[in-house]
């Protein structure tokens, strides 16, 4: 009886502490898509009363090593040339600064390497080769080929099927892996001096700065382009957000994506929220949706409504677009709307146990 009673005891006490637990509104941590692992990571630096900025690369950091959905770090998403490249940011809502690297080739910590440019530069976004060579002189290891077997035999198998689908548009060949001309105006270049030109400033680029990296094998869905978009509200209520992605699988080479613009992938600010985002970054960053999901709720929006007007906007001149967003208040309300497809967005919250899982349909 006296086992009992102290089990109860015990049972009221854990209780308690968890009603007076759920009374605190933060931190929250929510991500795009069900990357649990990635929120957990996050939640887990937030939790021990680490920055918003810290657990959104820890975050997003957990995410590139798992590979999430082959879409965020190394390892997938070949453009194309079957290379993998990374485009990453970092937004501090407190102090407005963003960190953001794009088109960045063999270093495999996108977010890290944003963050070194939001903490160590007066500069918002460096890109291509010189992102790679900066990220490197501040410590992050590389070079490294960023292509893994996956990718490479996705990048096969395309280049198999004629190199489609693709990007490219009035070009002829319409249905091939080129090289491409223009369709509707006659080139004036030389087929074999640009080629020529472009050969030889790949490999005095590869040679003189990384010994050219090759993989061995060179001889609009969820999974072929996608971001880890997160944003993290930290115990004294500072807010930060932080996407990653490896882009579109067989974008042209030098392709940027929304992944690194503010305001289109994601935005943060103190004062009002934060927003992410995901899905096709070409037509998405032409309407900044993140920018105008916080400027929604700066006018008195709820999330849910700002998360729905930012999605409309864009289907009204793009009906067939895929794409998604979430809205996070600064007091821990979240919601999500997408459009051309089912939207998944994981968050946790002092409330919740675990990660939770959100569903949002078109």
């Amino acid at each position: 009886m006296r086992l009992l009673l102290g089990l109860v005891a015990v049972s009221v006490l854990v209780d308690s502490s968890s009603a007076r637990r759920s009374l605190e509104p933060f931190p929250v941590v929510v991500s795009t898509w069900p990357f649990v692992e990635a929120v957990r990571a996050a939640w887990t630096t937030a939790d021990a009363g680490s920055s918003a900025v810290n657990a959104v690369v820890d975050g997003c950091s957990a995410c590139e090593e798992l590979r999430c959905d082959g879409t965020v770090g190394p390892g997938g998403s070949p453009d194309e040339n079957g290379e993998t490249t990374l485009d990453a940011l970092v937004m501090n809502g407190t102090t407005m600064e963003v960190g953001a690297v794009a088109a960045m080739r063999y270093v495999r910590d996108g977010i890290k390497a944003a963050w070194l440019v939001m903490d160590y530069t007066e500069h918002t976004l460096i890109v291509g080769e010189k992102a790679s060579v900066f990220a490197i002189s501040m410590g992050l290891p590389g070079p490294s080929n960023l292509s893994s077997q996956e990718s490479i035999a996705k990048w096969i198998k395309w280049k198999e099927n004629s190199c489609q689908p693709n990007f490219r548009k009035n070009v002829n060949p319409a249905n091939g892996c080129g090289p491409y001309n223009l369709s509707k105006v006659e080139s004036t270049l030389s087929e074999n001096s640009c080629t020529t030109k472009y050969d030889n400033t790949i490999n005095w680029l590869e040679g003189r700065i990384f010994q050219a990296i090759r993989p061995n094998s060179v001889c609009a869905s969820r999974h072929n382009h996608d971001t880890i978009s997160m944003a993290v509200i930290d115990k004294a209520g500072r807010i930060a957000v932080g996407t990653s992605t490896n882009g579109a699988t067989f974008k042209i080479p030098g392709r940027v994506g929304d992944g690194p613009i503010a305001g289109s992938s994601a935005y943060a600010d103190d004062e009002v929220g934060a927003c992410g985002a995901t899905g096709d970054g070409d037509i998405m960053m032409r309407f900044l949706p993140c920018y105008q999901v916080v400027e929604s709720m700066r006018q008195g929006m709820e999330p849910d409504k700002a998360a729905a007007d930012a999605i409309r906007r864009i289907a009204r001149k793009y009906p067939n677009f895929v794409g998604a967003v979430f809205a996070l208040s600064k007091n821990g309300v979240h919601a999500g709307a997408c459009h051309g497809w089912t939207f998944q967005y994981s968050v946790r919250n002092p409330s919740m146990k675990d990660v939770e899982v959100f569903t949002v349909a078109p």
